[in-house]
């Protein structure tokens, strides 16, 4: 399994700013202060980030209604996951995360500068993104090398697939503990800066889908040109 490095992460200014959940053409052109913040965070928070990622690969032995069944006596449930897996001959489970150093960083600083803490956190969540993105790109292209297409990545919280529902079936498919992520009682993710997804492999997948698509801010985001050239 590929050991991750902070190197391996593309981590930029406007990267932290969407992570804060701002447009990076409106702060440069109103705030260049806060330009300068952004850079100060990355210089520090890169120091803090500790990337890991656990991928488990298992192989579909059937569908039934709104099932996907698994090797290993596993299954996937949920209309919305099993709808976009029909054609695959596998699935590819993965939880990245970033570590807790980052957030409890974030949480220090913001006690004397909320504008740096911000921007530290945007940091943390530029990163947990950039390490998702390269862990699909991988997978993407170990598929391509067998034959195979992939789906887009399918996250506990899009559209059709709430947290409650899919973070249990991502936690009871492989054993995050081991990259040192755990689950809350309300289903959420602890170090915070952490992703889960669920993607499809098979030679018989075609998704012109994009994950925008699923959002719940997709009416109104503003950055969906800029995720569909990451994802798509």
């Amino acid at each position: 399994m590929k050991k991750w490095q902070v190197e391996d992460l593309n981590i930029t200014v406007d990267a932290i700013l969407r992570g804060q959940g701002a447009d990076p053409d409106i702060i440069r052109s109103r705030s260049p202060r806060l330009i300068k913040t952004a850079e100060e965070a990355l210089e520090a928070g890169r120091k803090l980030l500790e990337p890991e990622v656990l991928i488990k690969e298992l192989a579909v032995t059937s569908f039934r209604h709104n099932s996907l069944e698994l090797e290993e006596e596993k299954k996937i449930s949920g209309a919305l996951v099993t709808g976009h897996l029909v054609g695959a001959r596998y699935i590819s489970t993965v939880v990245c995360t970033v570590g807790s150093k980052i957030d409890k960083y974030a949480s220090e600083v913001m006690e004397d500068d909320i504008v740096l803490g911000l921007a530290v956190d945007g940091v943390g969540s530029a990163a947990v993104e950039a390490l998702a993105n390269a862990v699909c790109r991988n997978i993407e292209l170990d598929a391509a090398n067998r034959g195979f297409q992939s789906t887009i990545p399918l996250s506990p919280g899009m559209i059709g697939w709430g947290v409650e529902e899919g973070q249990p079936i991502i936690f009871d498919l492989m054993d995050p503990a081991q990259i040192g992520v755990e689950l809350t009682p309300y289903k959420l993710m602890i170090p915070r800066k952490s992703l889960s997804m669920i993607i499809g492999l098979g030679p018989d997948i075609h998704s012109g889908e994009r994950i925008c698509d699923y959002c719940g801010m997709r009416e109104t985001c503003r950055y969906q040109d800029h995720y569909e050239e990451i994802h798509g």
